[in-house]
């Protein structure tokens, strides 16, 4: 159970080892955290603007610059934040994962050990 009140929600992608960590250390800490998986759950628009918000970033700083569905369609590109958007939308395989969120906050977690941070400083 999730002992420290506030609960924590997980962006994860279970082939990502990255993101299998974060979820380790969450577990670990005793907090059970409600995993969504973004490829087969994709966030809506509204939810998406959300996380950035919480995390204090702009789309296209979560952006998954190695993708090749990156490299095919928006490398070299310049676009604006409706545009990242869309682009997030279209392909959530851009998203950078994992996001843990925890109340107003969120941390990408790279490395995972940025989620400790996240996990105890509450409030």
């Amino acid at each position: 159970m999730n002992s420290q009140g506030t609960p924590v929600v997980i962006y994860h992608n279970a082939r990502c080892s990255k993101s299998r960590s974060a979820c380790e250390i969450v577990a670990s800490r005793g907090i059970e955290a409600t995993i969504v998986e973004y490829l087969k759950t994709p966030p809506t628009r509204a939810e998406l603007r959300a996380l950035l918000q919480k995390l204090g970033m702009k789309p296209e700083e979560i952006v998954r610059r190695g993708e090749d569905v990156f490299k095919e369609h928006y490398a070299g590109k310049t676009l604006d934040d409706e545009q990242w958007l869309d682009a997030l939308l279209t392909h959530p395989i851009l998203i950078e994962r994992p996001i843990v969120v925890r109340g107003d906050k969120a941390v990408i977690g790279r490395p995972p050990e940025k989620v400790l941070d996240l996990l105890e400083n509450e409030g």
